[in-house]
Order: structure tokens, then sequence, then C-alpha cells
């Protein structure tokens, strides 16, 4: 029963069909995210940590410069819609770069650019995606399906990488990109055959002048938030950029290739 219990929320029809696509989504991402490392560290350069380091700065300050707008995007406008507008641009954005990186025409430079694109769209899809849960199942079960989403994302973290190092070996660095292009076909499938008429829709937040302004100074007022989000900011910048210590290590110092 208690196992029954931990996976209640797949019986909401609409949930099901989301988390299915989400899971594809998210084991194309990772595929692409090592491959994209692999790209720059190996085959653009010469195992330039810093030019890794770059790429993944353009593709996460996104998230923070266009802070104040991709959160109203999630509050005024349908969520449905804006998650199939994001998630087929990042698919159209791997597909370009996978098609580039198989015709041998890809540079340092352009990998930047659709680190920073990727990161546009990402800024605005992260968000949303986390919200929209709620539209999907009900109050009673919306903890057990944040907990599945998360449990999820990590198996795909696991599934991911690994994935991306075979298809790397194998068939080459493009056919990862390849290969994430592909895997948001399941999540836009899923989003087209939801049941629109079944999705829980919930009051959004009002739009106020200095509205973001107002909400960091609420945030200043209180320690506890204060300690979090230090938390947070220190476990980001050291902590979460292991692909860069990664990837440099293992040809550096291992000198493995993409299956290692």
């Amino acid at each position: 029963m208690k196992l029954r219990g931990a996976f209640r929320s797949l019986r909401v029809y609409n949930y099901r069909l989301w988390a299915g696509g989400a899971f594809v989504s998210n084991v194309g991402t990772w595929v692409q995210g090592t491959a994209q490392d692999w790209l720059v560290c190996a085959e653009l350069t010469r195992h330039d940590a810093s030019a890794m380091g770059w790429v993944m700065a353009l593709q996460f300050a996104p998230q923070f410069l266009f802070l104040p707008w991709t959160g109203l995007a999630a509050d005024r406008l349908d969520q449905r819609r804006l998650l199939m507008a994001t998630q087929a641009t990042m698919g159209v954005l791997a597909l370009v770069l996978g098609a580039l990186t198989l015709a041998g025409a890809v540079r340092l430079w352009h990998v930047c650019i659709f680190a920073f694109l990727f990161g546009v769209a990402a800024a605005f899809d992260a968000p949303v995606r986390q919200t929209f849960v709620a539209e999907l199942v009900g109050d009673d079960d919306l903890h057990n399906a944040v907990a599945l989403n998360s449990t999820s994302f990590n198996a795909a973290r696991l599934i991911g990488p690994a994935l991306s190092g075979v298809v790397i070996a194998s068939i080459g660095t493009g056919s990862a990109f390849l290969i994430n292009g592909a895997s948001f076909v399941a999540v836009l499938l899923s989003l087209a055959l939801v049941r629109v008429s079944a999705l829980r829709h919930s009051a959004r937040a009002v739009r106020a002048r200095c509205g973001f302004i107002e909400r960091l100074a609420y945030v200043r007022r209180r320690p506890d938030l204060m300690a979090i989000l230090a938390m947070l900011f220190l476990v980001g910048t050291f902590g979460l950029n292991f692909p860069i210590f990664i990837s440099a290590m293992s040809v550096t110092v291992f000198h493995a290739d993409a299956r290692g």
C-alpha cells in the first residue's frame, strides 16, 4: 500500500502524460549537456577548462539576467502553451547544433551562442515547468507529484551522461545533440495530448509596479530566507560546476575517451 501511495500522482491521466514526456526530455538534456562539455573540452579546444566555464556561464546567465520577466511570464501567460514554446525552441536549437557538428562546421563561438540561446529558453521554461505541476494534479497529490518530478530528474541525471558517452564514442558528438532534439518530441506530444478541461487552474499573482523590488526587500527582511539563498549561491557557484572538473580531469589526468 505504501508503495502504491508513493506513485499515486500517476493515477492522474494528465500527470502520467507529462511525467513520461518530461523524463524522456530530461534524459536528452543530460545527453546534450555531457556532449557539449566534451565538444568544447576535447574537440574544439585542447582541454581548455576555461572555455568550458565560459560556455556554462553563458548557458546559465539568462536565468539570473531575465529573473524579473521569467516568473512574470509564468504568472501571466498560458502555462501549457508557454511550455510548448520553450520546449520546441530548445529542441530546434539542439537539432541545429547537431547538424553543424555533424557537418564539421561547428566552432567554439557557435557553441557559445547556442548555449546562451538555450539558456534563454530554459530561463523561461524553468518557473513554468515547476508551477505547471499544480495544474496537472490536485492539492492533495501536489507534494507527491513534486517528489516524483525530483526522482525523475535525478534518474535522468544518472542515465543521460552514461548514454551520452556511449553515443559520442559510437556515432559522434553531433548525434548526441540530435538525440536531445528528438527527445523534445516526447514532451511536446504529452503537452498536446493533455486534457485541457481537466487542468486545475489556480489563482495567478497580480502584477504590480516595483513588484520585483518589493520581493527583494521582503527577502532582505527575512534572515532565514537570506541564509537559504546564500547557501544556494555557494553550492551553485562551487558545487554544481562539477561537469567542468570531471570533464577536464577525465582527459588530462586519466587520459580517457568519451566512454570514460
